[in-house]
């Protein structure tokens, strides 16, 4: 019987410079019935007659022109093309480990659908990983090899856009591609966590992510923090929020007062506290901001911290169980 289709869907620009590498990762690979659907975003460089040449010697690899604008556009012109069982996204700028695809594929066959397969990931650069990239890869790969990545979802991406595997039916029931909203990986991630879909745990790096100065991700609005606060908060309150449980923003630097921002403009009441004894008692946007042991005084409070500090983080975690307050009921770090 032969094996499952995957469609391996990805978008390029201007990444001649890694393209070959990427391709023959994906051709070396020990399972061999994918297709890998590759679309030019309206490169300048030799990106597009580079990978021409590989389609011409792989049937299996299908090049196309970008029919839009960025990044969404690519994804979806991808989609539509590809008649995969399974679907899975791939940067032309990064490197599949040998057994990356047999892996997720056999993740996905053994646990069934409603499941996301996911892998480890390994951060590699000419100029040396930063230690905040060298943090995020570690905190990443924890939630991995456990499968408890939706545990932290509000605080960072944590399903990396290139290291998934979802069956065909899944991918449709989230909707695809389809949503217009920036970062995508971020808010495909959402809609996972928002269908009850499960992440298969694993322990084997299957991903080599490539950094450099250039990256998407580095470089574009899209991949802004304000992005990543406003997709937070939609999700926040379409998934998360109890309207039954006062709400409450716990800090007030640049991301607790951005989140106050966007929920005065919707008309949605919260209460402000913090620990910075400079800020307590004065009012931003009109609300007085609270000592944070103002908490005990409000019945059944939902909580969103946009505390940055560790030690903090684990200062307020300390309250919260104390308290008998439940992650991802009563509180939520979002960041």
């Amino acid at each position: 019987m032969q094996k499952p289709l995957i469609s391996i869907l990805t978008p390029f620009k201007n990444t001649e410079a890694f393209l070959s590498e990427c391709i023959t990762s994906i051709m070396n690979q020990s399972y061999t019935h994918w297709e890998l659907i590759i679309v030019d975003d309206g490169s300048t460089d030799y990106s597009y007659d580079l990978v021409s040449k590989y389609a011409q010697k792989d049937p299996r690899i299908k090049l196309l022109k970008n029919t839009g604008q960025g990044i969404i556009d690519a994804l979806q012109l991808a989609y539509k093309h590809s008649q995969g069982d399974f679907i899975t996204r791939m940067d032309s700028d990064d490197i599949m480990t040998k057994d990356k695809l047999n892996r997720l594929v056999s993740s996905l066959l053994q646990y069934g659908k409603k499941h996301v397969a996911i892998g480890c990931v390994r951060y590699f650069s000419d100029e040396g990983i930063s230690n905040g990239y060298a943090r995020y890869e570690t905190w990443l790969n924890d939630l991995t090899k456990t499968g408890s990545n939706f545990s932290e979802i509000y605080k960072e991406c944590v399903i990396p856009s290139p290291c998934w595997m979802i069956h065909r039916e899944d991918f449709e029931a989230c909707d695809a591609f389809n949503p217009n909203r920036y970062p995508e990986d971020y808010d495909l991630t959402f809609r996972f966590y928002k269908h009850n879909f499960t992440c298969i745990p694993c322990n084997k790096v299957l991903h080599k992510w490539r950094d450099y100065s250039t990256r998407t991700s580095r470089t574009h609005e899209h991949y802004a923090q304000n992005y990543f606060l406003d997709i937070k908060l939609h999700y926040f309150l379409e998934l998360d929020h109890n309207p039954l449980q006062p709400l409450t923003i716990w800090g007030a630097g640049t991301k607790g007062k951005s989140i106050a921002k966007s929920l005065i403009d919707k008309g949605i009441s919260f209460y402000w506290i913090c620990d910075n004894q400079k800020k307590i008692g004065k009012h931003i946007y009109e609300q007085e901001l609270l000592n944070f042991d103002y908490l005990k005084q409000i019945e059944n409070p939902q909580c969103i911290v946009t505390v940055a500090n560790e030690d903090a983080q684990n200062d307020i975690r300390l309250y919260f169980k104390n308290h008998k307050m439940q992650s991802m009921t009563d509180y939520f770090f979002f960041c």
